[in-house]
């Protein structure tokens, strides 16, 4: 074939066969690592965050110490630390580390798990085997299910990793099996860390520290992020020639700053728990930060406006009927003027919902009613309560000795009932003395007065 040279942009090459030196360019350097990975811990003692688990004397730290690997979940949102710590435990106890993507892979993937897993148990220098699933939430019940029979036998030990509640997502039987672990996002101070060891080895150059408060901020808790961002600026700066780095210019190279935001996911339920119980405590502040919150992490207005109209019925009620009808106008007007304009008016009624008297008793006999109707009997409607548009209804006494409530004195029947027969008060609704409710509270307690004067009557 002779040899021959071939100009590159990387400069020339020699090429003979398959032999000859090959020049790559620095960012295609097979020995060039991410950052994420130079950084990423060795040891438990290099572990930034989630002292919580793994201080002394903790839970995941007795785990490594025990000697005996165990399954378990590792739970908690990206870049916290679920496939280091898998890893490191893996190291630990000298065993194989076998990675599935609950992404990517499925049941061929998991033979492959178990056979590998054979054979390192039964060749000639016999080892553990630990099996981490990430994103072990994207499996199915029938994926999940293949694991059981080789944790049960302990052929494996099995690590999943998941950013969803393990509670809904992974199977019963799995988890009853595997140990739970609530990974937490990394503090400010941790993340300050990882940037001053990023710093250490000259990834970065010098950041001013309210570029360094931004980009912790940007980061919102997540390791990952907070790495990945520093290789990018750190190219940047370079091409630029920027040192120190400034907050103008971090600014500049990030855009507009975005928070970490799974709509679909446990974060979103979350934010949306914490919206709707600032509102129930009538905190305005807090409500509006949620509220902010969720926009700003990208959550539809109009689900938003949905869960609005939910708080106005559930948790003030009666005791302000006008917050229901506030909630609804604030969603038409978002529907004429979209965002960012009609945002202003969900704003609006979020302060109104937060300030506005609360009451819960229309949601909670509503629930009561619901509960006792499942399990009592079908009672019939009582003859005096039926319709009667037929003759033949009528000599059945449908309808007989009904009275009509416009007649009576104060439009009100004293006396008549209108419950099956042979059924107590139940007593369903309990109006509150908050708001409106204590002129409904006030007239249900004459109303109930009239009915015990015409009762003592007969």
């Amino acid at each position: 074939m002779g040899r021959r040279r071939l100009e590159s942009p990387w400069g020339p090459r020699t090429l003979e066969g398959m032999k000859g030196p090959s020049v790559r360019p620095p960012h295609l350097n097979a020995t060039h690592q991410p950052l994420a990975e130079r950084l990423r811990p060795r040891n438990l003692g290099e572990v930034i965050g989630q002292s919580h688990l793994l201080g002394e004397g903790l839970a995941l730290r007795l785990a490594f110490e025990s000697g005996q690997p165990h399954s378990c979940i590792l739970w908690g949102p990206p870049g916290v630390g679920k496939t280091t710590i898998a890893r490191l435990m893996a190291d630990a106890f000298d065993a194989q580390f076998i990675t599935i993507s609950a992404v990517l892979g499925g049941v061929k993937d998991i033979r492959e798990a178990v056979d590998k897993a054979e054979l390192a148990r039964t060749g000639l220098h016999p080892q553990r085997t630990i099996v981490f699933v990430d994103e072990v939430h994207r499996f199915n019940k029938s994926q999940q299910d293949a694991f059981l029979p080789h944790v049960e036998s302990g052929l494996f030990t099995f690590i999943g990793a998941t950013t969803e509640n393990p509670s809904f997502e992974v199977n019963s039987a799995l988890l009853s099996r595997a140990a739970v672990y609530v990974l937490q996002p990394l503090a400010e101070a941790d993340l300050q860390q990882i940037v001053a060891k990023a710093q250490a080895i000259g990834a970065i150059a010098a950041l001013e520290p309210d570029a360094e408060q931004r980009l912790i901020a940007y980061a919102d808790g997540d390791a990952r992020r907070l790495l990945n961002t520093l290789e990018t600026l750190a190219v940047a700066a370079v091409r630029e020639k920027i040192d120190p780095i400034t907050d103008a210019w971090l600014l500049k190279v990030l855009g507009e700053r975005m928070r970490r935001y799974d709509k679909g996911g446990e974060q979103f339920y979350d934010t949306i728990s914490a919206l709707h119980k600032s509102v129930r405590g009538s905190d305005p502040d807090a409500a509006l930060y949620w509220f902010v919150r969720m926009l700003d992490g990208g959550a539809d207005p109009r689900y938003m406006a949905r869960r609005l109209v939910r708080m106005a019925s559930e948790d003030i009620g009666l005791a302000d009927p006008r917050a229901l009808r506030l909630a609804l106008d604030a969603a038409e007007v978002y529907e004429r003027l979209g965002s960012p304009e009609g945002e202003l008016a969900l704003a609006e009624c979020v302060v109104y919902l937060a300030i506005a008297p609360k009451s819960n008793a229309v949601y909670k006999a509503f629930k009561a009613a619901k509960a006792f109707v499942k399990k009592d009997g079908t009672r019939p409607v009582p003859l005096h309560l039926r319709n009667a548009p037929t003759a033949l209804m009528k000599q059945l006494d449908y309808g007989k000795d009904y009275r009509y409530a416009h007649d009576e004195d104060d439009g009100f029947a004293a006396g008549e009932h209108y419950l099956p027969d042979g059924m107590s008060a139940p007593g369903f609704y309990q109006p509150v003395r908050r708001g409106l409710e204590i002129k409904i509270a006030d007239k249900m307690d004459e109303l109930q007065r009239k009915n015990r004067e015409q009762g003592s009557s007969r």
